[in-house]
């Protein structure tokens, strides 16, 4: 196991309702090792997006114990640890495609010499070179999570949490972009922590898997994944590929099979 960047150990968090506690972590031990993809699986409801809410600081665990680099999420927050990518662009209309990017950057009071440098080279890394002076509604919605991932990966953090950030987009955008995050893995060695509801995303993207079960969220199982690091999308038709999306599968029906 490489160094671990993410920690969580015996991690609850439990959220309280009019009608009653809903216990959306339950015992969550997992570590994250520099450099790892590792995608999280599970129905809804299975505190995939809440783990990752609590690893950047925007949730706080009712008990047991997380680190990010060493430090509380908070710390990590502050010490911009992460780069976060939502389900949604979510860009500013109004703005540019280099001003959404750089707008992080402005916050932080980099030079205009710095923010330049920084937009081009991220927007370099998700092909999007060329399309700064653009606003977000002239660029297709394949285009724009690109954005919101340059976006997050300006001001150069080591870890990248993803919250699902392909699921609205239809299967042809999405193998293509499941293919160039591969790709920006692959030339940057960042941590990514992945969201997704789609199997074959999640045996395709990661190193490893984790296979999450409902009410309460806790993990079922840790795939391992056997595929070589270089993974063009035929990959998927293999048989390796298969026995892997069959394990993930079983992981999710094991799940379900929890009782409270």
């Amino acid at each position: 196991m490489r160094e671990a960047v993410i920690a969580a150990r015996r991690l609850d968090l439990v959220f309280q309702t009019r009608n009653g506690p809903v216990h959306a972590l339950k015992g969550v031990d997992l570590e994250i090792g520099r450099g790892e993809f590792v995608s999280f699986i599970g129905p809804s409801g299975c505190g995939k997006t809440t783990f990752l809410r609590v690893t950047a600081g925007l949730e706080s665990p009712t008990g047991g114990e997380i680190s990010v680099n060493g430090m509380t999420p908070d710390q990590a927050r502050q010490s911009r640890a992460y780069g976060y990518v939502f389900q949604a662009a979510g860009l500013y209309p109004w703005r540019t495609i280099a001003g959404n990017v750089r707008l992080p950057l402005e916050i932080m009071g980099y030079s205009r010499e710095r923010m330049a440098e920084r937009v081009s080279r991220v927007l370099d890394l998700v092909e999007l070179s060329g399309f700064e002076k653009m606003y977000p509604w002239q660029l297709s919605g394949g285009m724009q999570q690109r954005a919101s991932i340059a976006r997050a990966l300006a001001f150069d953090a080591d870890i990248l949490l993803m919250d699902e950030p392909f699921g609205a987009l239809d299967e042809i955008v999405r193998d293509h972009l499941n293919e160039q995050l591969l790709g920006l893995w692959a030339r940057t060695g960042k941590t990514i922590a992945f969201v997704t509801h789609s199997i074959p995303e999640a045996v395709y993207l990661s190193s490893r898997i984790v296979v999450m079960s409902p009410r309460p969220g806790r993990i079922s199982d840790i795939i391992e994944s056997t595929l070589p690091r270089e993974r063009p999308l035929g990959i998927r038709d293999s048989a390796e590929f298969l026995a892997l999306a069959q394990r993930v599968r079983e992981g999710l029906r094991t799940g379900h099979a929890y009782d409270e």
